[in-house]
């Protein structure tokens, strides 16, 4: 269904009509990836940081997960504490600048993110979680997109 039959409005213009879009679309799939994520007991803020811990591969401060995360959070250093709790990252002091604390990912952490990408893959991508409606080349096409309207 089209935004405008979606929400039962008019826009002034295109560009209007694509961010009311894009918004709306946005809440409607980060709806759809908090309900995946719920068994697994993780915040979708929580799993972004779980990654960036997993592909940085070594141990990295904790102002550098903030700068890599998708959505910035003032809680980051809360998130991260109830990780800590969940034995799913580990934290350690900077021996030379005590102000400085670095984390990385648990052994433990490492076997949740390839449960939650196997639960991905044999869930997400065969449900409506994603949009199944666009092929690859459409999917690069908005991507590219995207990544103009940010420029």
């Amino acid at each position: 269904m089209k935004i405008d039959e979606e929400i039962q409005s008019k826009f002034k213009s295109p560009m209007h009509r694509v961010i009311v879009n894009l918004r709306y679309t946005s809440n409607i799939l980060a709806a759809r990836q908090h309900k995946f994520m719920s068994p697994f007991g993780l915040s979708m803020a929580q799993f972004n940081i779980l990654r960036i811990l997993r592909g940085a591969k070594k141990t990295i401060s904790i102002n550098t997960v903030k700068e890599r995360m998708i959505e910035k959070s003032p809680n980051t250093t809360r998130l991260m504490d109830k990780l800590i709790e969940k034995e799913l990252i580990l934290r350690e002091r900077c021996e030379s600048d005590r102000r400085i604390v670095y984390v990385k990912i648990s052994k433990h952490g490492l076997k949740l993110l390839k449960e939650i990408d196997d639960a991905f893959e044999d869930k997400a991508l065969n449900s409506k979680m994603i949009p199944t409606g666009l092929t690859e080349d459409e999917a690069d096409q908005l991507s590219n997109l995207l990544d103009k309207l940010r420029d």
